[in-house]
């Protein structure tokens, strides 16, 4: 069976490999022999040898790739060589939102600037109006008066980032206040002297053992 397609008409999830140290491009062919459909997002990386500087295709999420699969039909996926294990919680596999995937492969195939990043949660949200990326919602940074979107996949808490133009961009509301708004009530605030309430919407953090 197609690794693209699961029972009946819908399509399997995605999920996260963990794959051996630089085999993520070995790995992905494999699957794809067996029919699987894989995203393996790379970035032109900057590596020194001992006479120049070379620029060469690597991982964009280093040890891992991104796999549509059947996960009570994983033995063909698990068998690969190269492959360590599916990312999980708990001992159960975890897709990834099929969101995060798309946000990826959209700024992918823009051919802009794009890095690993440093896991980031909390930012200001932006959303993208203009350019190859419109659509994307993301945290923005400045970094050497630079500005960049940061996507992440938080099951793996790994981010990237990618070089934008400030004109690009809309400032989104906190997830509280757009709650709120759509509700028609006040967001939560917190008690006088007191702990913190949690505001509606506010996201929680997923712990992997």
């Amino acid at each position: 069976m197609s690794g693209e397609r699961a029972l009946g008409d819908a399509y399997l999830p995605w999920f996260a490999l963990r794959v051996r140290s630089r085999a993520e491009q070995l790995v992905g062919t494999a699957l794809s022999g067996k029919g699987y459909e894989i995203f393996l997002p790379k970035y032109l990386e900057c590596r020194r040898y001992s006479s120049c500087v070379k620029k060469v295709d690597a991982a964009l999420f280093p040890g891992y790739l991104f796999c549509r699969l059947d996960v009570n039909r994983r033995l063909p996926v698990l068998s690969t060589c190269g492959v360590e294990r599916i990312v999980s919680a708990g001992g159960v596999p975890q897709p990834i939102e099929d969101a995060e995937i798309a946000a990826i492969r959209t700024v992918v195939e823009s051919q802009l600037a794009t890095v690993p990043w440093p896991y980031l949660k909390v930012g200001n949200r932006v959303r993208i109006e203009f350019g190859p990326l419109a659509g994307i919602e993301g945290l923005v940074v400045l970094e050497k008066s630079r500005e960049r979107l940061v996507l992440s996949v938080h099951l793996l808490q790994r981010s990237v980032a990618v070089e934008i133009e400030r004109s690009w961009v809309r400032p989104l509301a906190p997830a509280a206040a757009r709650h709120a708004a759509a509700s028609n009530v006040p967001p939560a605030v917190p008690s006088a002297g007191g702990p913190g309430i949690e505001r509606p919407g506010a996201e929680r953090e997923i712990r992997l053992p």
